[in-house]
């Protein structure tokens, strides 16, 4: 047996990495009117083109940056399609060894999982499940609808996409800005004139000359174009002044009363929206001749960043105090959700235009940049919401059946290891046992999906051997709750606490013999030899199962279905005929043929054997008649874990207390009846 372990862990460490999609591949997948640009580095990042051939964004596969395994032990590796802002364009399945969705559930709920992600932006905290409360109202969070039976594997996913996305960003994206943004501080209340947003620098003041205008145009065809600038070469082509008026201290200083009122009721309605004062007071102008109200300046624009910021005219009527200067003015509008950050420096870019010939004139532009820099009082901002780490939110999601799961392991081991013989007791094993089998079908199978499968272990060994993390484990915590106990129970007794008590399907098969003895059904049961032959079977599948997991990878999760637990818990018996039947011949077979599955076949039960040979203690207590003369208790356990000899077989012993409870009955111990009737014939004599 420790020769099987060590090999399970040596092979294991040989399981190849899927590789990259080939550039034609990953081409395909892109959706027009979008296109693959070139690689930009050597973890295939590609650029994305638009219809017109310049960059738009970014394509990536999530494997080769965010690496997380999922229960099969492979990454789930996704395509994801950036816009330079951040936002998912697209977000698309690619491969994946997910066994809940290889054949269970099918791969239509994880494709309907991943359109969630179209129009987010990576800068928003992304959860899966469901709002504290039931309700979004007020949270900075976006949820996402999770898949039933799969929660755990979707959370993988996600957090796969977010750290390629997040790497991607960071690497490509220096100017996106993945912190809220500030917003006018309601407490601050300043009396300012304009003189002081003047002296401190409040207010941006920016002049441009002719002569700087005619240096922007040289060497092009309208650097003659323009007698006024060459006739008076000093005098301001661009008389520029720029307000943040979303502060209200500052808004006083400029507004008069009436302005005020206007800017009060448009930003009670434009909670989001940031007002930006502009005033120009020589011969440029701040708009074209074909402007129209409430739309994006023509000749005004801006980034942050680096980053374009979206534009527009509120519509508002300007009432300024007299001190103010005069000149063409705007009130201008920008959505703090789209990415400006009032109190981070940003830039306001003005078009110069001219026009060259007399009928059809050609028109040149040069881009005149005007800096400003925010006063960062006037601001305050929020603190982040933070989504919780995703073993944080999984605790949160399974909280209530967590409890109620622990306080059943805790009363099971508890008596198991103090109440053995209480439990044991002749008139108390059945209805018990059967009642806590019960319970394991409905709630810790069907209703929890805590049905543990050999996958999870070929994941954690190849984890093991490859240094990668075991994350992946905590985003089932239910699952790794009963692993826990497993594994207690792994080395206090060897197989028997999870193949004889927790687990689903095997719970399932002693119910399947119950029937059969009620329906009086025959029983089939090898001999002794062939039982023997058998139950080395499991060994063999295990083998057969690490043998393809190394050899053929991708078909590992149709080899595991060998277990027949993801049809009759996972799934409910709801999946193709051919799986129902497996799963239901297993079953009518125990009817017949006790745990005939768990005992022969089972590769997980085969890894479990090996605590019979770990455990710390014999835990079945035995006489010196046990086996000589003495035959009860081989002969009644239906697992035949126990020798002629009366040894017991640990790895083979389900922990079903059969022979603890002959052992400790007066009425059935032989042993102990021969005593009985000698202490009788003393106290006769």
């Amino acid at each position: 047996m420790r020769t099987l372990l060590l090999t399970l862990f040596l092979l294991c460490s040989g399981l190849p990495a899927q590789a990259r999609l080939a550039r034609e591949a990953l081409a395909e997948l892109v959706l027009p009117p979008y296109s693959l640009g070139e690689p930009l580095n050597d973890k295939g990042v590609y650029s994305l083109l638009n219809s017109g051939g310049a960059e738009a964004g970014y394509v990536f596969e999530t494997e080769p940056l965010a690496p997380l395994p999922g229960f099969s032990g492979a990454p789930i590796n996704m395509l994801v399609v950036l816009d330079t802002e951040g936002k998912f364009l697209d977000v698309r399945l690619i491969d994946h060894n997910e066994p809940i969705f290889v054949s269970g559930l099918g791969e239509a709920p994880l494709n309907q999982f991943l359109e969630q992600y179209r129009g987010l932006s990576i800068a928003s905290s992304i959860v899966v499940g469901t709002p504290y409360g039931g309700a979004a109202h007020g949270s900075s969070l976006v949820y996402l609808d999770g898949v039933t039976k799969a929660t755990a594997s979707v959370r993988i996913a996600h957090e796969s996409i977010m750290g390629a996305a997040l790497a991607v960003a960071r690497e490509k994206m220096q100017g996106l800005n993945l912190s809220p943004p500030a917003y006018p501080d309601p407490s601050v209340d300043e009396a300012l004139t304009w003189a002081d947003l003047v002296a401190q620098g409040i207010a941006t003041h920016h002049v441009v000359s002719n002569a700087q205008v005619d240096a922007a145009f040289a060497g092009t065809l309208w650097e003659d174009d323009d007698a006024e600038a060459r006739e008076d070469p000093n005098a301001p082509y661009l008389d520029l002044w720029i307000v943040d008026i979303g502060p209200k201290s500052v808004a006083h200083a400029v507004l008069d009363a009436r302005g005020m009122r206007e800017l009060e009721g448009f930003l009670t309605i434009s909670t989001n929206d940031e007002p930006i004062l502009v005033i120009e007071t020589a011969r440029h102008g701040l708009v074209g001749p074909d402007f129209v109200r409430n739309t994006a300046p023509d000749w005004l624009s801006a980034q942050q960043n680096g980053l374009p910021i979206a534009l527009r005219d509120s519509d508002l009527l300007i009432s300024l105090r007299p001190e103010v200067p005069e000149g063409a003015t705007l009130i201008l509008r920008t959505d703090r959700r789209l990415g400006f950050d009032p109190a981070t420096a940003w830039e306001l870019h003005v078009a110069a235009t001219r026009e060259h010939g007399m009928f059809q004139p050609e028109t040149g532009s040069a881009t005149l940049t005007v800096p400003v820099t925010p006063t960062e009082r006037f601001f305050t901002r929020p603190e982040a919401q933070r989504a919780a780490p995703p073993w944080a939110e999984a605790l949160r999601h399974r909280a209530p059946d967590l409890i109620v799961l622990g306080v059943f392991l805790t009363a099971l081991l508890a008596a198991l290891l103090l109440r053995q013989s209480a439990l044991a007791a002749r008139h108390v094993l059945t209805p018990v046992r059967l009642s806590i089998l019960a319970f394991v079908i409905g709630f810790v199978g069907w209703w929890g999906q805590g049905q543990l499968s050999i996958v999870t272990v070929l994941a954690t060994l190849r984890t093991a051997t490859e240094g990668g993390s075991f994350a992946f484990l905590l985003y089932d915590p239910f699952s790794l709750l009963i692993w826990a106990a497993g594994g207690i129970g792994f080395f206090l007794w060897g197989r028997g606490l999870f193949c004889g008590w927790l687990c689903p399907f095997g719970a399932m098969q002693e119910f399947a013999h119950h029937l059969g003895r009620l329906l009086r059904l025959p029983v089939l049961e090898p001999s002794a030899r062939w039982d023997t032959r058998l139950k080395r079977v499991k060994y063999v599948l295990l083998a057969g199962m690490i043998a393809t997991a190394l050899l053929a990878p991708d078909r590992i999760d149709q080899v595991a279905e060998l277990e027949p637990f993801k049809t009759a818990v996972t799934t409910f018996f709801i999946r193709e005929w051919y799986y129902v039947a497996y799963a239901a011949g297993w079953l009518v077979l125990g009817m017949m043929t006790f745990k005939g599955f768990c005992r022969y076949v089972c590769p997980l039960g085969a890894v479990m054997a090996i605590g019979g040979l770990l455990r710390g203690r014999d835990w079945i207590a035995r006489r010196r008649e046990c086996g000589s003369p003495c035959q009860l208790c081989r002969v009644k356990c239906n697992y035949r874990a126990i020798t002629p000899k009366g040894d017991i077989q640990y790895s083979e012993c389900f922990q079903c207390l059969d022979c603890v409870s002959i052992h400790d009955d007066t009425r059935r111990c032989v042993p102990l009846i021969l005593a009985a009737r000698r202490e009788t014939r003393r106290a006769a004599e």
